[in-house]
């Protein structure tokens, strides 16, 4: 009965009521009273700037001979004090003056009364950190002297937690005094510069060729001297006869502002076919309610590498080519992790776009001709995406569901422009980039079982799905391998251990679920 009075309260009839009850042996009889509507007749600006109270979403015309809803009435009042708490106003009042009430008509103009206009003063650091007041200050643009926004405020939690070298042990808590507002962060260092040892034991390439080794070395330094730049390095041994390389710089606040400025450098090397680098420089403005927003520009340069006799007497173009790559994209990270390291819960999402233009570059060591039904100017565009959900199931499991993808589209594509799918960072159960992929999506699924804060056991399965065109004399392929297995981390005086057993099963690599084919991940993390 309560419910169906407020209801009706809350769709303009105001007046409505219970007037009569009466109980029965097994019924209750009830007579409400409902009334009439009651409706704006007008609702005015009062003392409001008219720009303050069209960005609360008032107009005029919505209130007159309009139904007097009372919430509707209560989120205007509240996003009129959103407007000036943001606009260094947190202690207004709005109120509705001058009301006229003829009939079941209400008249009136709505009033702000402002209050003392209050500045930043400055920001507090509250904890045992390096990280400067100075670059927190530019990072949560929170300065000095300007107007207090109880927006900034609330969004400065979320942007540390953004930062991998922080701990949040509070929301910012904030102090006024004498037209000031002092913001205090409670903060803390976290272990995040890294340095990764990993290596892999594969089966050899071949009969009787025994084990494969290959290994993976990481270091990464971030928040250098507590200013939040941050400097990567990291070599990987595929195989043999390929490496790989990557640099990574990171300059937040640029020039003050909150853009924060990158570059990194790429390199991989197929000792007998090609060296390929990738150079980028992008700009990315993070936000706490939008994420991460990232322009770039990035440059791929290909060569072969080629024996002048044999490649004379080739009557086809060979799998790799010459060429560079130069494009224009946009990038959009989003999450809501409740730990950037070890995540119980919460959401990942990462995805690019970019266009740009291919120039195939003729070869002097391979015959002219063989280049004649071949555009060696087109245009090829890029498409990848990564989205990650975290579940906690129980006390201390975790469920990881994910899905990653990348496409490249141009109208013709060779093997040392395409992708490398295989591994443990990718495809888990087959050797490192075993195979070439044009569009290519992974999808996983594993189980953690913590046994400790950063301790865990788990259980995985990849399953994928990639499509390579036809390359010179070989022929398209189109597979749905798929990898399973096992593994442990937990923490160690020396650092995170980390062990992965797994095996995969793929119809064009010819290989099936068996010990022979296993591989076997071990390595080391150390966060420091």
């Amino acid at each position: 009965m309560r419910d169906l009075v407020l209801a009706l309260q809350g769709d303009s009839y105001l007046t409505a009521s219970t007037d009569e009850i009466k109980w029965g042996p097994d019924t209750v009889r009830a007579r409400i009273f409902v009334g009439e509507p009651f409706r704006w007749a007008y609702l005015r600006n009062g003392n409001l700037g008219d720009g303050l109270l069209t960005r609360a979403g008032y107009r005029e015309r919505f209130f007159r001979q309009a139904p007097f809803r009372p919430g509707e009435w209560a989120q205007l009042q509240e996003r009129v004090l959103t407007e000036a708490e943001n606009q260094g106003y947190p202690f207004a009042t709005v109120g509705l003056d001058s009301v006229q009430l003829e009939g079941n008509s209400i008249a009136g103009r709505v009033v702000l009364k402002r209050g003392r206009a209050i500045v930043f003063d400055s920001i507090q650091i509250v904890g045992a950190t390096k990280t400067r007041k100075r670059f927190l200050t530019k990072y949560l643009q929170i300065f000095p002297g300007q107007p207090y926004s109880q927006q900034r405020v609330q969004a400065a939690a979320q942007l540390l937690r953004q930062l991998p070298y922080l701990k949040v042990r509070a929301e910012p808590e904030v102090r006024f005094a004498r037209g000031r507002a002092r913001v205090y962060l409670l903060l803390d260092d976290r272990p995040s510069n890294q340095f990764d040892a990993i290596v892999g034991v594969l089966p050899g390439a071949g009969t009787g060729q025994g084990v494969q080794i290959t290994g993976d070395v990481t270091i990464n330094l971030r928040n250098l001297k507590g200013g939040g730049k941050q400097v990567g390095l990291q070599f990987r041994k595929v195989d043999a006869l390929s490496q790989l390389l990557d640099v990574q710089y990171v300059h937040p606040n640029f020039f003050g502002t909150p853009l924060e400025v990158a570059g990194s450098f790429n390199l991989y090397k197929q000792t007998d076919a090609f060296l390929t680098v990738r150079p980028r420089l992008q700009i990315t403005y993070p936000s706490a309610r939008a994420g991460r927003v990232t322009f770039f520009v990035e440059q791929r340069n290909s060569r072969l590498f080629t024996d002048s006799a044999t490649s004379r007497r080739l009557t086809v173009l060979p799998e790799n080519i010459d060429s560079q790559y130069t494009s224009y994209g946009l990038s959009y990270a989003w999450n809501t992790l409740d730990d950037l390291f070890f995540p119980h819960r919460g959401y990942l999402l990462n995805g690019q776009a970019a266009v740009g233009t291919k120039i195939i570059t003729r070869n002097p060591d391979l015959r002219s001709d063989l280049y004649d039904s071949l555009a060696l100017r087109s245009t090829q565009t890029t498409l990848a995406l990564r989205a990650e959900r975290y579940a906690p199931v129980g006390r201390a499991g975790v469920l990881l569901l994910r899905v990653r993808g990348e496409h490249l589209a141009n109208q013709r594509l060779f093997l040392n422009e395409m992708y490398r799918l295989g591994g443990l960072n990718s495809l888990r159960g087959f050797n490192e980039n075993q195979f070439y992929a044009s569009s290519y999506a992974v999808a996983t699924a594993e189980y953690r079982q913590f046994i400790g804060a950063e301790s865990y056991v788990f259980l995985f399965a990849d399953q994928a799905y990639f499509r390579r065109g036809a390359v010179a004399s070989q022929a398209a392929v189109t597979d749905q391998p798929t990898g399973l297995g096992a593994g442990l981390s937990f923490r160690t005086p020396a650092g995170l251990f980390q062990f992965v057993y797994s095996v995969g099963q793929s119809s064009s690599a010819n290989q099936h679920f068996a010990l022979g084919s296993s591989k076997i991940h071990f390595g080391i993390t150390n966060r420091f």
